[in-house]
Formats: C-alpha cells, structure tokens, sequence
C-alpha cells in the first residue's frame, strides 16, 4: 500500500497539528492535499448497508455494526487518504449507532486518515448553525475533518457551517453534479444569468477558495457516473467523486469527466472494497488494486 505513516501521522488529526505554534489549524485542504500524496488518492466509503453485514456473515444490529465499522478502519485506517462514512447507516440504529459512528471517527482519525462525514446536511439560520457545531466543532463527539453538505436551499444559507469549517481547519463538501439521474433536474436547470445552477454552485465554491494554496478547503461533490461535466470544474478545492465501484464508474473513466481538474479530483469507492470484508488482507488487497487503478488512470 502507499501509506507512510501509521498511527502517529497527524495527516488527519485534530486543531492545530502541522500549523506553527500561534497560527491556528492548518487547513483541511492543505492536510488532504499532503494524504493524497502521502497515501494515495482514494476514499473508502464506510456504508454499513444490510446487505453488506449479511455477506459478512454479521447480524444487521448493532453489534454487526460495530464489528463491521471497527474491522474497516483497523485494516485500512493507518493506509488510506481519507474515510467516508455514511451517517445514515449508523443513525438508522438509534443512539448506540451513533455512539459506534462516534468511535469509528475518533479511531480513524488517530490512525491518520481523513474523516470526510457524508451527512448531506442542508437548512438555514440556526439549524445549520446546529449542524455545522454537531461536525464541524472540535469539542463535538463527531467533530470531523469535513461534512457533505446541500446548497440547494441557497449557497448562502451554508455560511455557518463554511465558517465553522474555517475556525476548525475543518472542510466543506458541497454537493454540485451528482450521479443520480433525478440530480439533473435541479442542477442542470439555467438560472436566470444562463449559467447552470450546478456552474453557480461551482462557481460560489471557487469564490470561496480564492488565494488558497496548495488546495482550497471548501470542495465539490462530483458523481464519477456523470460523463461529460459541462461546467468549469476549476474550484481551486478538492473533488470528491462517488460513484466508483457498485455505481458503474473506474478509474479509467475520470479523465474524461474532470479533464484538466484530475489533479484535485478524490475517487470515493464503497462496496467494491468493503464486500473483500471481513478479511483485513483482502480489504487491503482492494485498496490497493484501486489506488494503482487511479495512478494509472491520472498519469
């Protein structure tokens, strides 16, 4: 595997580690730009679905959560640039969902990898406030190292969690071009100046990104399946492209979607690695097949 560092790295962990004494938090993206180059440029997604823990041969409750969950991060945490997990798979089990989602981020990240929380959260004033404190603030038990995020309530309306993400050195995923067919009726439609509604959101994204180095915090979700983007993918943040594996996308297909914005770009792949479980080897073996499989691809 790529990885360099195992438990010890502070490529994904808390407020301030690789920020000078006094400067604040480095940034998310500069700490995601360094996991990629250090550990390969890959995501694992953690989605815990029924049908997954079954192939397991784990019961889909609590427990089989938590083996799960636990199994993943132990095998791949100390290798992998970043973690996906989906917190729909975890709320479903109530409180103890959370609490086993509540241990899985803490462990991956003190093992090194980035903890980007697929929780899709969109709404206004102090809900978003609430929910940008629920990931986006160090003192939270889910503090991670970014939270996906929905605009389609007004890029404006996610300031509180843009701004908290910039206290923590956290990071913002805003969902743009996404891979399910209904996306497009929304994020295809023209707004009234004639650009896209995604190309707005793009276009809002990169505003925010403007002068940072060497990658903006504020990113864009890009679903690997779209084909041709038609829009101006340049952001200045990082790419976050589900989609690859089950969904139907490979590595092979990216260049043709993000063209000259490949560099930035960051494959997400969920059950085609995690139904190698529960053998640690052979979920590492997938990784790996992926990560050279997006070298390749990206060369």
């Amino acid at each position: 595997m790529t990885g360099t560092s195992g438990p010890t790295s502070n490529t994904g962990t808390g407020r301030a580690d690789g920020a000078a004494a006094g400067t604040g938090p480095e940034p998310f993206g500069a700490r995601l730009h360094r996991a990629m180059r250090d550990r390969g440029q890959l995501c694992v997604g953690i989605d815990p679905h029924a049908s997954l823990l079954t192939g397991w041969g784990l019961g889909d409750d609590v427990a089989g959560l938590e083996r799960f969950t636990m199994t993943v991060v132990e095998a791949l945490g100390d290798s992998v640039a970043a973690f996906k997990p989906q917190s729909a798979f975890f709320e479903r089990f109530g409180s103890r969902g959370i609490a086993v989602l509540e241990r899985a981020v803490a462990e991956a990240r003190a093992r090194g990898a980035l903890v980007l929380m697929d929780a899709k959260r969109g709404d206004i004033g102090s809900t978003m406030t609430a929910y940008a404190a629920t990931y986006l603030d160090p003192d939270s038990p889910l503090f991670s190292d970014a939270v996906t995020v929905s605009p389609y309530l007004g890029f404006g309306s996610l300031r509180p969690a843009l701004d908290a993400a910039a206290a923590a050195g956290s990071g913002v995923f805003v969902l743009a071009l996404t891979s399910n067919p209904e996306g497009a009726q929304v994020q295809r439609a023209t707004a009234a100046d004639g650009r896209s509604v995604a190309q707005t959101v793009l276009d809002a994204i990169a505003a925010e990104n403007a002068g940072a180095t060497p990658l903006g915090s504020v990113g864009a979700v890009i679903g690997a399946t779209i084909g041709d983007a038609r829009a101006d993918l340049a952001v200045g943040g990082p790419l976050l492209a589900p989609g690859v594996g089950a969904q139907g996308a490979a590595p092979a297909d990216l260049p043709a979607v993000f063209g000259a914005a490949l560099p930035d770009v960051l494959p997400s792949v969920s059950r085609d690695v995690l139904r190698h479980g529960p053998d640690a080897g052979r979920l590492r073996a997938a990784v790996d097949s992926y990560v050279e499989q997006v070298r390749a691809a990206f060369t």
